[in-house]
């Protein structure tokens, strides 16, 4: 590649980046996003409250969940539902790995993890801009059960394959 171009495209990244760091020290404060969050949910018929990392917490269908608060990146959304299901043995912790990466291969968006001993989801992407979340929020739900659904089926897949025959 010729030097001139090479400088050429080094320039143009170096311009990203900057814009990029500009763009990132404007964004809304935390109370801004917590504020947006909260306010959505009520509108939607949840009882959101702040958790004590200043995380929103919310119930929908039985289950408790999280959208994370993140001011250093507020396009950055994070829906969580913690606690799916709780690690009780080593052997049933083997069983919880593959089925934590069966739902990483298999559903859409979401991440399945291990968090102490309990297996945990999210579904986690970049908005254009922190308030799109509204577009994607009914779905993410939705993709977080499915991904709930994955994992109980496969660790009961796991489990009907271990139980000592007769």
């Amino acid at each position: 590649m010729p030097t001139d171009l090479r400088n050429l495209c080094l320039l143009f990244a170096l311009t990203l980046n900057l814009l990029a760091t500009a763009q990132k020290g404007e964004g809304p404060s935390k109370k801004d996003l917590q504020k947006t969050y909260l306010e959505h949910l009520n509108g939607e018929g949840f009882r959101p409250v702040l958790d004590k990392d200043g995380d929103v917490e919310f119930k929908y269908e039985g289950k408790t969940y999280f959208l994370s608060v993140t001011p250093d990146d507020p396009v950055f959304f994070r829906l969580i539902l913690p606690n799916i299901w709780p690690i009780e043995s080593e052997p049933e912790r083997t069983q919880v790995h593959i089925a934590v990466d069966h739902v990483n291969a298999e559903a859409k968006v979401a991440k399945a993890y291990i968090a102490q001993e309990d297996v945990w989801l999210a579904i986690e992407c970049f908005l254009p801009e922190a308030g799109d979340f509204k577009a994607i929020f009914p779905r993410s739900l939705e993709a977080l059960d499915g991904a709930v659904d994955l994992f109980v089926m496969k660790m009961r897949e796991q489990q009907a394959g271990s139980e000592p025959s007769e």
